[in-house]
């Protein structure tokens, strides 16, 4: 099937919450696993697109959205625009569920209310990334293409250095990063940091 790029459209909003979801358990579909099938998306993947929509590209198969990069230039600024921009009204829309609720809703609700926070490990590395593809994207050299598309185009705004987190148990994620050049920054009880310089001398 073919495969290309392109740069994110507001049109492709709803396909990204629909491929975060369908790749929301380390890769695999988590649609069975949530209630409310927007909350992963509201936290992993909206903020993104509608905050820095330049650093968002899309992989389509056969024209249609399959996966996505989305990404921000600075950790910082973005976890600010997000409190002011983005949280306040999913805050109000979710209330904090009661403390003995252990879902997969009441997790994400709680990330919700807790915001994307930058890490004091990372800021060396001040922009960050999401990938998703869905399986009938995967396989020909797409998550690649899709990293380097990004990172030329932070090349092109001189951010100096990237990173993402990725859970530890997602094995075949793990060596994805480490072949494309990332390197591992730091270890954390589930997960574990990775980052990669970028306009080096």
């Amino acid at each position: 099937m073919e495969t290309y790029i392109r740069p994110y459209h507001p049109s492709d909003l709803s396909a990204l919450y629909r491929i975060c979801l369908q790749t929301g358990d380390s890769g695999s579909d988590a649609t069975d696993l949530y209630q409310d099938p927007e909350l992963i998306g509201h936290f992993y993947a909206g903020p993104y697109a509608v905050i820095e929509p330049d650093l968002c590209f899309v992989l389509c198969c056969a024209g249609e959205p399959c996966g996505y990069i989305i990404g921000t230039r600075n950790s910082e600024m973005f976890y600010q625009k997000c409190e002011q921009e983005w949280f306040p009204v999913l805050r109000r829309r979710y209330p904090l569920p009661e403390e003995q609720d252990n879902s997969k809703d009441a997790h994400m609700i709680r990330l919700l209310h807790q915001g994307i926070k930058p890490q004091a490990d990372l800021l060396d590395y001040p922009a960050h990334l999401h990938i998703d593809i869905l399986p009938k994207g995967q396989g020909k050299g797409a998550g690649r293409n899709l990293i380097n598309t990004l990172i030329n185009r932070l090349k092109e705004l001189k951010i100096p250095a990237l990173h993402l987190q990725v859970g530890k148990s997602n094995e075949g994620a793990v060596k994805f990063y480490e072949r494309v050049g990332f390197h591992r920054i730091k270890e954390y009880e589930f997960a574990i940091a990775f980052g990669i310089y970028l306009n080096e001398a």
